[in-house]
């Protein structure tokens, strides 16, 4: 029998996103985002309130990547989540992770992280059934050793997803179905 229990944002996996934007300075500013999602296959849509340092980044550049973190940058990944960029300048610096600018939007993509999704920004929506960011997905990149036979190789990503329930960390890795086709059984 299900008993009640207090959590409420209780969807398991939690993606953990890494928005990486410019400050006003230039410098790199990294948040992550457990709210985040594909709206539809162009647009992606980031649950962020505007107080967000990244967000007035967003806004001013009108750009934003995203990455997927994985299990070998998880300290990383959640100092990027505790650590406000209004009150660490140098937040980045820190992590010691390195980025380049993208050719397609005023955003950074991290050179360690495996996947990155370069984003226009595209509106903010704020009202009560508001998103937040909405940008649209102008490429796609994955490092090469996390392909295999031309598709993302989702063992070889290690990519990690949070736990809102103990407030953990998970590799997402093992598969154990297809999609499309497994569900057809029922059908005989």
């Amino acid at each position: 029998m299900k008993q009640p229990i207090k959590v409420t944002e209780a969807i398991f996996p939690m993606p953990v996103l890494l928005v990486a934007t410019y400050n006003e300075d230039g410098s790199v500013d990294v948040m992550n985002a457990a709210w985040g999602t594909m709206l539809d296959r162009e647009r992606v849509a980031l649950n962020l309130t505007e107080t967000h340092k990244t967000v007035e980044n967003i806004k001013r550049h009108k750009g934003f990547v995203v990455h997927i973190a994985d299990a070998a940058h998880v300290v990383e990944a959640d100092y990027f989540g505790v650590v406000s960029g209004h009150k660490e300048k140098d937040k980045f610096a820190k992590s010691g992770l390195t980025a380049v600018k993208s050719q397609l939007v005023d955003a950074p993509i991290i050179n360690e992280l495996p996947i990155a999704l370069e984003c226009e920004f595209i509106e903010y929506q704020s009202d009560n059934t508001g998103l937040g960011v909405i940008g649209r997905v102008l490429q796609t990149s994955v490092e090469a050793d996390k392909m295999k036979d031309g598709k993302v190789d989702i063992e070889a990503l290690n990519a990690i997803a949070f736990d809102p329930y103990t407030h953990g960390y998970y590799k997402v890795s093992q598969r154990i179905g297809e999609a499309f086709k497994d569900g057809l059984q029922l059908n005989k």
